[in-house]
This record gives structure tokens, C-alpha cells and sequence, in this order.
């Protein structure tokens, strides 16, 4: 049997897959850079001031976080409804290791969340300063750059997957679906590289380790979005 006819469900999940793509990017873009970015900074006492001073738009950021933990986990379902029928077992995978790096967001927004309660200060911390607050908060929010970049080990590797199963099922044109192969690769390679070696960012800077898969997130997306899944006549896959 083959899978040169798709079917309604894989037609749906693609359009869906792009649109919590592109709907949850937007989302992370703006809350990460238009507001954290904005609020946080090298001093821990200026940091302090400026969530305190701007707390509703510290708490949109946490929202938009768990909007996009929501968008990645509606990604990931309809991502394995696409490939499935290409090889259930890798897409399976692919799907677990979305879900590894939709749990490390939710432990960044937990960190933003203890971040803000110290700077509250309350009954249970008054035995501390208001400079140490201050300091334990930006521990904490520091600690989110460790778990993203955790999480972006597992991004990479579920789209390292999800790119093998493109390629192989011929739904999209070979040469994006190879571009997402060596951008995804690449992601997963720099992360290692930069746990073995804190360095590593000298060489490769941060922006690049996931900008290559960003891209090919995105024309994915639009690819879905505006031509749609293509008959591949492959074989079909056995679980």
C-alpha cells in the first residue's frame, strides 16, 4: 500500500501545524524581545525596578509563554497526524521530544514566576535583604537561558526527525526538507558544543545556534500554509 493519497486529517493537521507555528513564533518574538528584553538587564537592582515598575507587562510575558507552551504542544499533535503514515515509530519520537522542549518553556515561566515573588519579598523572605531579592531574582531569571538552551538540544533533534520524515515522504520539495535536516542538525550540534565548552559562543554566537531552524520553521510553514501537502507514492510505513 502507499501513501500517495492524503487524506482529509493529514490536510487539516498541516494547516493547523502552520498556523500554531507561525501564531506561537510571533507570540515568543514578541514577549521575549519586545518585552523581557526591555525589562531585564545586566544590573540586578535596575532589573528589579523595571518589573516592578512595569509588573502588567512583566505578567503578559508569563501569559505569552504559556500561550506558546499551548501552541507547541498543538504543534506537536498535529505534526505526528502529518507523519505518521511516513514512519510512526520516528514520528513518535519527534513528538516526545517536542514535548521535552515544551516542558523546559514551562520551566522557564516558572523561573520568571519566582522571579517576581521575590521581588515581592512577603513573610517567608523578610530574613533577606533587598539587594539579596534582588540578586536571587536575576539568578532566576538567568536560569531560563540554561533551560532554553536544554530545550533547544530537544528542538533540535524532534525537527532533526521531523526533517528526515519531510524528506523521505516527498510532502514538501527535497531541498527544504533537507535545509531543515542540516539547520536542525546544526541547532543540536552547538548545544552540545556549548555544554561541553561554555566558550562555544565566543565561535558561534548565540543568535546563530537556532536562527538556520527558525528559518526553515517558518517557509515550512508557509509552505503549508499556501501549497499544502503533495502526494509522495512512497510506501507506506509499518508501526
Amino acid at each position: 500500500m502507499t501513501i500517495s493519497s492524503i487524506d482529509k486529517s493529514q490536510r487539516t493537521a498541516a494547516k493547523v501545524t502552520a498556523f500554531a507555528y507561525l501564531i506561537s513564533f510571533i507570540t515568543v518574538i514578541y514577549t521575549h524581545y519586545g518585552i523581557l528584553w526591555r525589562l531585564t538587564t545586566g544590573n540586578a537592582a535596575e532589573t528589579a525596578r523595571n518589573i516592578l515598575a512595569h509588573e502588567q507587562l512583566y505578567r503578559i510575558c508569563i501569559a505569552g509563554n504559556l500561550f506558546f507552551c499551548v501552541g507547541v504542544f498543538v504543534l506537536l499533535t498535529a505534526l505526528y497526524v502529518v507523519l505518521k503514515p511516513v514512519n510512526r515509530g520516528l514520528a513518535l519520537l519527534a513528538a516526545f521530544w517536542w514535548l521535552v522542549w515544551d516542558f523546559m518553556w514551562l520551566l522557564m515561566t516558572l523561573n520568571l514566576f519566582d522571579a517576581l515573588r521575590l521581588l515581592h519579598g512577603g513573610d517567608p523572605l523578610q530574613a533577606f535583604g533587598a539587594d539579596q531579592l534582588q540578586a536571587l531574582a536575576s539568578f532566576y531569571l538567568h536560569k531560563g537561558f540554561d533551560a532554553y538552551y536544554i530545550g533547544l538540544l530537544f528542538w533540535g533533534l524532534a525537527s532533526t526527525a521531523c526533517a528526515c520524515l519531510w524528506f523521505k515522504s516527498r510532502y514538501i520539495p527535497r531541498a527544504l526538507a533537507a535545509f531543515g535536516i542540516v539547520s536542525s542538525a546544526f541547532a543540536v550540534g552547538c548545544s552540545f558544543a556549548l555544554f561541553i565548552n561554555p566558550a562555544f559562543d565566543k565561535i558561534v554566537g548565540l543568535g546563530w545556534f537556532d536562527s538556520p531552524m527558525g528559518l526553515f520553521d517558518i517557509a515550512l510553514s508557509f509552505w503549508l500554509l499556501f501549497k499544502g501537502l503533495k502526494p509522495s507514492g512512497i510506501p507506506e510505513a509499518r508501526t
